[in-house]
C-alpha cells in the first residue's frame, strides 16, 4: 500500500523543484497509466488526493483491471500453460517404489490463488486420474471462480507478442472444442477440496 493509504496512488514531496502533489500509477496489462495531480492545482493535498483516488478508480474502469488492493496478475513469462495461476508439474504423492524407496510422483496441473492478503491457497487436479484435457479444464474452471470470488469477475489473460495462449498443449481453439464437447455431453463436474 502507497503512503497515500490507496493502492497505485503515491506522495511527491520535491521541496527545491516546489513540486508537490499526488501520483497515480495503474499498470495493467503491460502498460502504465499515469498522472500528477499538484496540490496547487487542487487548493490543497486532500482536494488532490481525492481527485486522484476519482481518477485512478476511472482508469480501472476504463482499462477493465478490476478494483481490489489486491495484485492483479494477468500475464507472467513463466507460465507455460496460457493461464495465470495454473501450473502443470510433479507432486509427491507420499508413496514409494518398494525396491528403491525412492518418492513416486504424479503430474497434476496446480491451482494457485491468494485466500487473503499473505494467504495463498491451492489445489490440484491429477492428470492420471482425469486426463490432461479435462484437469486442465477443471483447474481452469476452479481457477476462474476463484478470479471471480476475488475480483468480481474473471481476469482476461492475454500472451505477448500476439501468440495465442497454450491450453495445456492445445491451441484455444480445440481447447474450446473439447470443452463445447464435454458440456454438449452434459458431464458432471465436481472440483476437488
Amino acid at each position: 500500500m502507497a503512503d497515500s493509504g490507496y493502492k497505485s496512488i503515491s506522495r511527491i514531496d520535491i521541496p527545491h523543484k516546489k513540486t508537490h502533489g499526488w501520483y497515480v500509477r495503474v499498470w495493467y496489462k503491460g502498460k502504465m497509466h499515469s498522472k500528477f495531480f499538484s496540490d496547487k492545482s487542487y487548493n490543497s493535498a486532500d482536494e488532490a488526493l481525492e481527485a486522484a483516488v476519482e481518477h485512478r478508480n476511472e482508469v480501472e474502469i476504463k482499462i477493465g483491471k478490476p478494483r481490489t488492493d489486491r495484485v492483479v496478475v494477468t500475464h507472467s513469462p513463466r507460465n507455460k500453460t496460457g493461464v495465470v495461476g495454473v501450473r502443470r508439474i510433479k507432486k509427491r504423492t507420499g508413496a514409494y517404489f518398494p525396491i528403491t524407496n525412492e518418492p513416486r510422483y504424479s503430474e497434476v496441473f496446480e491451482v494457485t490463488w491468494q485466500h487473503a492478503p499473505n494467504i495463498v491457497r491451492n489445489t490440484s487436479f491429477s492428470i492420471e486420474k482425469h486426463g490432461e484435457k479435462e484437469a486442465f479444464r477443471l483447474a481452469c474452471e476452479l481457477r476462474h471462480k476463484k478470479e471471480r470470488e476475488l475480483y468480481g469477475t474473471e481476469i482476461n489473460h492475454r500472451r505477448r507478442r500476439g501468440r495465442p495462449p497454450k491450453f495445456g498443449g492445445l491451441t484455444k481453439e480445440l481447447y474450446e472444442t473439447e470443452t463445447n464437447d464435454d458440456a454438449a455431453n452434459d458431464t458432471q463436474i465436481e472440483v476437488e477440496k
